[in-house]
């Protein structure tokens, strides 16, 4: 039976994966663990791709590492996600230009089993729809979004929610950060 998409107020499932966090030789790989990433007091945002070495996911990889600053400044861990091996996640690194200057680590879930857990394996093929999870700092779950293969997320979004999530108020339609909260009467 086919897990349902983890949803918001779950707990995030423990977790001790590989990941490339570097592409200097004898520095690629290092374990992340959900444990680690709660240690740290800091929101998680793990978004997953489908495959290495395909067409939209390096733009959406890009994307996110532009705004890697930006997550930081919101104390939130990002961390970017797939089922392919964490030898072709290095490869895939060294050599696609947009790749090598990451600022966050590439997670490899081989086994599957953490995209099986978070429900976002795609029947067919077994490999991670383009998900993105949005974990507080005590590991539950605040927001998630899975897109269809061909379709690649929007960032800024992901920001904004984040921003949202974070003020811990009420926010109406399409708020920005440093606008006004809703306040109930």
């Amino acid at each position: 039976m086919k897990n349902a998409v983890l949803s918001v107020g779950a707990s995030f499932p423990e977790f001790n994966k590989k990941a490339v966090v570097s592409i200097e030789k004898g520095k690629e790989f290092e374990d992340i663990t959900l444990e680690k990433v709660k240690a740290t007091g800091k929101w998680m945002v793990m978004f997953w791709w489908p495959k290495d070495f395909t067409f939209v996911c390096p733009t959406e990889i890009a994307e996110f590492n532009k705004h890697a600053e930006d997550f930081s400044d919101r104390d939130a861990i990002l961390i970017g996600a797939s089922t392919d091996s964490e030898f072709v996640h290095a490869a895939w690194r060294r050599d696609h230009e947009d790749l090598r200057g990451l600022k966050f680590p590439m997670l490899a879930d081989t086994s599957k089993s953490l995209a099986d857990e978070l429900g976002i394996l795609e029947a067919e093929e077994k490999v991670a729809y383009r998900a993105t999870f949005v974990v507080d700092p005590q590991g539950i779950v605040r927001w998630t979004s899975v897109y269809d293969l061909s379709v690649g997320r929007n960032v800024k979004e992901v920001l904004r929610v984040l921003d949202a999530l974070q003020t811990d108020e009420l926010c109406p339609c399409n708020w920005q950060k440093g606008e006004a909260t809703l306040v109930v009467a």
